[in-house]
């Protein structure tokens, strides 16, 4: 399917960028519940939950990365992504494919590295 990139919004309502260190894995999860977007991706973490959203605008969406509208049908109901890239509005991160125990895994390791997750 080839190499799919993503951008995050919203985290600034959550816990800010102190989630997305580069290189850190996030949980992406299918939200279509949503009552302001059908093709609603949440994105989130153990423990604390939600941390933002995929961007589905074209006014949020960076430039090279997909909407969640285009990568809803290309993804299972829960995904992962990576992050690549940050800045002040927006998380770039590239979907990424493998074994979910040892992605898992790497989340659980990179949320015991860090010091303070309050808001």
């Amino acid at each position: 399917m080839g190499e799919m990139y993503v951008t995050i919004t919203g985290f600034a309502h959550y816990y800010g960028k102190k989630p997305f260190s580069i290189g850190n894995v996030i949980i992406c999860q299918k939200d279509p519940s949503n009552k302001f977007d059908s093709e609603a991706v949440v994105a989130r973490l153990p423990i604390i939950g939600v941390v933002g959203f995929l961007a589905n605008s074209t006014h949020n969406t960076a430039g090279g990365t997909m909407s969640s509208g285009r990568i809803y049908d290309k993804v299972e109901d829960k995904f992962y992504v990576r992050v690549l890239f940050t800045t002040q509005s927006k998380i770039i991160c590239r979907v990424e494919e493998g074994e979910e125990d040892a992605l898992m895994q790497e989340i659980q390791t990179q949320m015991q590295s860090q010091d303070n997750w309050s808001k």
